[in-house]
């Protein structure tokens, strides 16, 4: 039954997406087990196969090492309509295709019997053999008790190494040159990682100038004879990498490690200007412009691809959440976290024991606070280590905030940009200069010493450049991208294998940040609370399309922030303890934490009783709550909004949460799709106390017709079993 009715859904959606699909047995979103990734090796050894059952790379071996397939099973698509180079290198100033294999007639579409006439590019370098093994864990992951049930580190699957060498004729400075080529493919989810290493077993330094580690020839997704208009929108493939920064979703922070560009082998495409962009290049925009020397190896970032196997907009937001959950699970890490504005030492003992009182786990000195974890006064340490020890006490953890980038420290430290060009955030000193330097020893010194066990990094590199030829840490622009991101990622990957967690207002999360922004604006935070509570649902409803909801923070500011006085401001907590009641439900019922900033959590035995009875609640139903979110109705003051946590895997398979923004109660029925909760037949809903326990069976579109009735400017809740 669960396979029919599976397969009716996909038939269902797939009409409504207006595209034909094949049905698989089960829906990966629902059942990942089926989804084994293997690699295989043909009969005669010339083809082999990594496969999932959701995606598969199909590789020619000779006469040289190529991809010559990249299929979505589930629809029974192909991704790519030809043949490229498994990667490209620039080298002492000469680009050098690695495998691949060319003499493809039509780059439209790759027949079969193509694939054996193609030949080596003599340029390229050649196959020599291949290493089949698991994941490794691309960065250590310190597991402490913060909440991660359910995860596995590193993650399960197949790892491939195709290894090269220099072609025959290769000049000397290349002629030494060992690349292999890395592959991972992981079970139940559709998304492979890929990278490259470069050894040099020569005996001069050599320059990697630029790279490209993924080139896809991918199928175009609109195609337009005329000027581009339509034609503008890429393939449907998601694309992450480690080198991302610059924004807080991956579309923006990405923006300099990959692009959609025309391919200009391919004649025969629809558009007349042949601009389409359908060539896929994953490589940094600038540089690397690093020396390889002799008896050294080289490793590139890592890309992960996934292609999607839908276009509706929320099946493809919870496959990239999914695969978030397999390649960096330390996300799932989300503590309940208070942010003190005052760092004496009362202020401190006392935030502490109000964390603990309650269920907080988390306290940050925050900004404004007066901590300077930069100040090297033998004071500041142990002040830290008196806090950090008393939190211990109380089973809460403490740490602070640190701002890196958007200011200025003068002194020669600053990024020197080229002419025309501003930092992103006005100011920013260079991560690479003698001050970036001492910054970063700084930190870590600080954190192997204090006890501190969360950081909070603003301002975090975005990707400036740098032209200074005087900087230690790089020689010139060419390599300032790369030094400076390497400098900051290997301070977060250090961070990850120590246990500290990472607040990072930007999308760092695979080189080790645990959470970003959900995505608001600041000064949203001095509207009036009646206004704010709107702003904190449209807020999360937007931001965990492409964000699990612990992947992000909100904000609740209990004293007054940026302005709006008395009205946009909760303190005295108690005269206004209905609406500090309904900011803990708008996040913990959507399973999002919020940064609740200000001197204390609760101010008198009432306000205590409720914000541990909130918590409460929240620890009762946190699996089911940090859990992906299918969005229901946008808050829009209007009427009811809601949505639904969806997890197939625990018995509390869904938790529906509903919101009455009016000033009277509202009574209707809500029409709610339980599909992706895993339920086929009957859904038990328990609601709070005073709510009947209804089971309501569903409907051939897995949608129930749920009856509810909900007070004035609250929430009501239903689990569903």
């Amino acid at each position: 039954m669960r396979c029919f009715q599976t397969a009716l859904f996909l038939l269902i959606f797939c009409g409504l997406a207006s595209k034909t699909c094949a049905v698989s047995p089960t829906d990966w979103l629902i059942d990942p087990s089926p989804y084994k990734a293997t690699a295989s090796l043909s009969p005669d050894s010339r083809t082999l196969t990594l496969s999932n059952g959701l995606i598969r790379r199909t590789f020619r071996l000779t006469p040289n090492a190529a991809t010559v397939g990249l299929d979505i099973l589930t629809t029974d698509q192909s991704v790519i309509r030809g043949v490229k180079p498994e990667a490209i290198l620039g080298i002492n100033g000469k680009l050098h295709p690695i495998g691949g294999l060319v003499g493809q007639p039509n780059l439209a579409f790759l027949r079969p019997e193509w694939i054996d006439q193609l030949k080596t590019d003599p340029a390229s370098f050649r196959f020599t053999g291949h290493t089949i093994g698991k994941p490794a864990a691309c960065l250590a992951w310190k597991q402490v008790r913060r909440h991660a049930p359910g995860v596995q580190w590193p993650p399960a699957g197949v790892a491939l190494r195709l290894d090269f060498a220099a072609p025959p004729d290769a000049p000397v400075d290349i002629a030494k040159l060992k690349v292999s080529i890395h592959y991972e493919l992981y079970d139940g989810v559709p998304c492979y990682s890929k990278w490259f290493t470069i050894t040099n077993a020569g005996e001069k330094t050599v320059r990697l100038d630029r790279f490209s580690s993924e080139v896809l020839a991918a199928v175009e997704r609109v195609s337009e004879v005329d000027e581009l208009t339509e034609g503008l929108t890429p393939p449907n493939l998601h694309i992450e990498t480690d080198m991302a920064f610059g924004g807080m979703l991956a579309s923006g922070a990405n923006r300099r490690s990959f692009r959609w560009l025309p391919d200009p082998g391919f004649q025969s495409q629809v558009n007349y200007e042949r601009k389409t962009p359908c060539l896929l290049d994953i490589g940094p925009d600038l540089g690397p412009a690093q020396n390889i020397p002799p008896g050294e190896t080289f490793e590139s970032f890592r890309a992960w691809v996934i292609p999607q196997d839908s276009t509706d907009r929320e099946r493809c937001g919870l496959a990239v959440r999914r695969v978030y959950r397999v390649i960096c699970p330390w996300v799932t890490e989300s503590p309940l976290m208070m942010h003190l504005v005052d760092s004496g030492e009362r202020a401190v003992m006392n935030a502490i024991d109000q964390c603990s009182a309650v269920g907080f786990e988390m306290l940050i000195l925050s900004f404004g606070s007066g901590f300077d974890m930069e100040n090297t006064s033998p004071a500041t340490l142990a002040r830290a280590k008196k806090f950090s020890a008393y939190a211990k006490s109380k089973g809460v953890e403490i740490g602070s905030y640190s701002l890196l980038a958007s200011r200025q420290v003068g002194g020669g430290n600053d990024v020197v940009m080229p002419p025309g060009q501003k930092p992103a955030f006005g100011n920013s000193p260079c991560l690479q200069s003698k001050w970036g330097k001492d910054y970063f020893k700084r930190l870590y010194q600080f954190h192997r010493e204090s006890g501190f066990t969360l950081l909070e990094h603003d301002g975090s590199y975005p990707g400036d450049v740098c032209a200074s030829e005087t900087h230690p840490g790089h020689k010139g622009l060419e390599d300032s991208r790369w030094n400076q991101w390497r400098e900051i990622s290997d301070f977060y990957k250090w961070c990850r294998a120590e246990g500290i967690f990472l607040n990072v207002p930007d999308h760092y999360f695979l080189s080790g940040s645990n959470k970003t922004g959900m995505g608001y604006r600041e000064v949203n935070w001095s509207l009036p609370r009646e206004q704010q509570v709107i702003h904190t649902r449209q807020n999360i409803f937007d931001g965990t399309w492409q964000k699990t909801p612990g992947m992000g923070w909100m904000f609740v500011p209990l004293t007054e922030y940026q302005g709006g006085g008395a009205a946009a401001t909760i303190e005295p907590l108690d005269q206004h303890l209905d609406h500090y009641s309904r900011m803990l439900d708008c996040n913990l019922a959507l399973g999002v934490q919020a940064c609740y900033r200000g001197p204390r959590l609760f101010d008198t035995e009432r306000t205590r009783n409720m914000v541990q009875s909130k918590v409460n609640w929240f620890k009762a139903h946190r699996d089911i709550l940090e859990s992906d979110l299918i969005h229901g109705r946008r808050a829009d003051a209007r009427d009811l909004d809601w949505m639904l946590h969806v997890n197939p895997a625990l018995k509390e398979k869904g938790l529906l949460a509903i919101f009455n923004p009016l000033n009277q109660p509202v009574s209707k029925t809500l029409a709610v799709n339980l599909y992706y909760t895993g339920l086929t037949e009957n859904a038990r809903l328990t609601g709070p106390e005073g709510v009947p326990t209804r089971t309501l069976k569903l409907k051939r579109d897995y949608t129930i017709d749920l009856p509810v009735t909900v007070p004035a400017q609250s929430m009501t809740w239903y689990v569903i079993e």
